[in-house]
């Protein structure tokens, strides 16, 4: 099979250890951790720029934070109502890329938030949040994982997208699971018949390729259990499970993203790009309330910040930061592939930011 040619690093000798421990074949999700999360040496854990406006900048992609302010701002209307909703004074931030969502946030709510806790894997990250946010130093604190108990309102942007996906291909009829060999110099894939499936039933005979999320849908029940008291919005790409399962969408989500090009081959420059999957937010629903969050609400990024009053400081803005706050909403840019999940603990309530448009039915 089709195979990206890769120069031996410290991270493929990682992987190629993993290979031998495993009788020379690792699962997709494995792979995937070990080139964005191995310590100091994956995508995420290495000193590579990643976040920012134009590959000049040494940069592979823009999230939304660093299109314009106005993304953390009008998020903040929705934090604030969520704070008072809830009766609590912290935000808890999950892969907090540059900071500037962070700082966009500490901006705007001020007195309001009492700690801001960003939880993050990535030490060389973590070293650029702690310059961008050195301004509110007094109130900001990182952490490596999940404590036993936490209160307040939680923020994730494009954090699900990065955890590790495995792989599902139907061929000939037969699932199986798409794993990961050493051929060469390179990495290949190879197929391995699996009982797992997706969960959904996929209509008609032809070949197809998909994910499955055990990762994320993990991560969201671990912190539905620890979350004791607050709130948690997550704003990613992806789709209801009718629409990432249909029929037509048999290439499956994951991509690669570098100097602000994609390509489709996680296999090729391994640590030096990142790798991504779509969101099944219907997987991420059913896990948030199985493991006892209620939802507040699931609509497009362009529903959410128009509800929390985007257009108001956008008509103020200079042309140039009207331009970039369009790509938030523009249908053909951010606004209608990103979606918004809001998850309460305890009775749920009207949040703003799903007030028109919410598509909770969907899921």
């Amino acid at each position: 099979m089709e195979h990206g040619a890769t120069r031996a690093t410290p991270l493929t000798r990682i992987i190629d250890a993993a290979l031998q421990r495993d009788g020379g074949w690792i699962s997709f999700d494995r792979f995937m951790a070990l080139a964005l999360y191995a310590p100091g040496l994956g995508y995420y854990a290495n000193a590579s720029r990643k976040f920012g406006h134009m590959p000049s900048s040494g940069s592979d992609f823009v999230t939304a934070p660093e299109l314009t302010p106005l993304f953390g701002r009008t998020l903040a209307v929705q934090v604030a109502e969520a704070l008072d909703k809830t009766g609590t004074d912290e935000v808890w931030e999950f892969g907090a890329g540059s900071g500037a969502l962070a700082l966009q946030l500490l901006d705007a709510l001020g007195e309001r938030i009492a700690r801001y806790r960003i939880v993050d894997l990535s030490g060389s990250l973590r070293e650029r949040q702690q310059q961008t946010l050195a301004g509110h130093a007094d109130k900001v604190e990182w952490l490596a994982e999940l404590p036993e108990a936490m209160r307040g309102v939680v923020v994730g942007n494009e954090v699900l997208d990065a955890m590790p996906v495995q792989l599902l291909a139907r061929a000939g009829g037969q699932w199986f699971e798409r794993g990961v060999i050493r051929q060469g110099d390179g990495f290949a894939w190879e197929d391995r018949p699996t009982a797992l499936r997706p969960p959904v039933e996929i209509e008609g005979a032809h070949d197809y390729l998909t994910e499955i999320h055990p990762q994320a849908e993990a991560f969201i029940a671990t912190l539905a259990d620890r979350l004791k008291q607050g709130a948690a919005f997550f704003i990613d790409y992806g789709f209801p499970e009718a629409e990432y399962y249909h029929p037509q969408r048999h290439m499956g989500t994951v991509m690669c993203h570098r100097s602000h090009a994609a390509d489709g081959d996680p296999l090729a420059d391994v640590g030096d790009k990142d790798i991504t999957a779509h969101v099944n937010f219907t997987g991420i629903a059913l896990e948030g309330q199985n493991a006892g969050f209620e939802v507040l609400g699931y609509c497009s990024q362009a529903r959410f910040l128009l509800n929390a009053g985007l257009l108001e400081p956008m008509a103020q803005a200079a042309q140039p930061e009207r331009i970039l706050a369009a790509r938030l909403v523009h249908e053909h840019e951010m606004g209608e592939l990103f979606k918004v999940i809001g998850f309460a603990v305890g009775a749920p309530w009207d949040a703003v930011g799903f007030a028109e448009g919410d598509r909770s039915h969907t899921l």
